[in-house]
């Protein structure tokens, strides 16, 4: 996609696009989601910019390898509440709630709270 074709995604659309690139465990697709100079905030702090949000799904997707996601969401404008579940060999999270705010076709603010349950 050019960079004129993501700035005209609506929320919808580029969720369904970051819903579809986790699933397949793309980390050169999840980050073309970002803005560069996007924030996550999470209860281990603040991440800022691409490199650092691109180590944290790195880490989630070492976590939960092949996970199967269960989502609701809620769209209002440029934000979207979400609650997730995964299930994946290694762990489980049966809690996850993010908050997302878009801009221009990308994501700018997630926030992020989640209990990974490793499996025995």
């Amino acid at each position: 996609m050019t960079q004129t074709n993501l700035s005209k995604r609506t929320p919808e659309e580029v969720f369904t696009h970051h819903a579809q690139s986790l699933g397949a465990e793309d980390l050169d697709a999840i980050m073309m989601d970002y803005a560069d100079n996007a924030t996550l905030i999470s209860p281990a702090g603040v991440l800022r910019g691409k490199e650092a949000i691109r180590t944290f799904f790195a880490d989630l997707l070492q976590s939960l390898p092949k996970a199967q996601w269960g989502v609701t969401t809620i769209y209002e404008g440029n934000v979207l509440f979400l609650e997730w579940t995964a299930d994946s060999s290694r762990a489980s999270v049966s809690d996850g709630v993010d908050t997302f705010i878009f801009q221009n076709g990308l994501i700018t603010l997630q926030t992020v709270r989640n209990t990974t349950v490793p499996k025995a």
